[in-house]
Parts: C-alpha cells; sequence; structure tokens
C-alpha cells in the first residue's frame, strides 16, 4: 500500500532537510535493478540510428561540435 505523503510536513522543513529528502529519493530511484521503460517505437528509432551510424561511422558530428554549436562557439 503506498504511503501518503503530506505536502505540509514537507513544507514545514527546512530547505537542507528538503534537499536531504530529495537526495534520499535520488538514491533510492538510483538503486533500482530495473532498467527505465523504452517504448517499442523508440527501441525502432534507436536501432535505426545505430544501423545508419555502423554503416557510416564518419557521418555526423562529434559531441566536441554539437556542445560547441550549443554554446554558440562556432
Amino acid at each position: 500500500m503506498p504511503r501518503t505523503i503530506d505536502l505540509d510536513d514537507i513544507q514545514s522543513l527546512s530547505v537542507d532537510e528538503r534537499l536531504d529528502v530529495i537526495e534520499e529519493i535520488w538514491d533510492s530511484i538510483d538503486d533500482e535493478p530495473s532498467p527505465p521503460f523504452i517504448s517499442d517505437e523508440l527501441k525502432l528509432e534507436l536501432d535505426l540510428r545505430l544501423a545508419a551510424h555502423h554503416r557510416n561511422p564518419n557521418e555526423g558530428s562529434t559531441w566536441a561540435e554539437v556542445k560547441a554549436g550549443l554554446l554558440g562557439l562556432t
């Protein structure tokens, strides 16, 4: 049975205490053994992109190029 968490109780905590709760929640999620859900449609798209990369590994941009473009350094 899911636990109920009262928002008033959370808001009564100090910012540091709330950040500690967030960290504990995040760590508990990270400890879960199951991978995140990926739809069949997304799996297919990832497979297609990986196959395209294997056909022509020099096509596309490096991470450094993409990052520079995002930061407006190009």
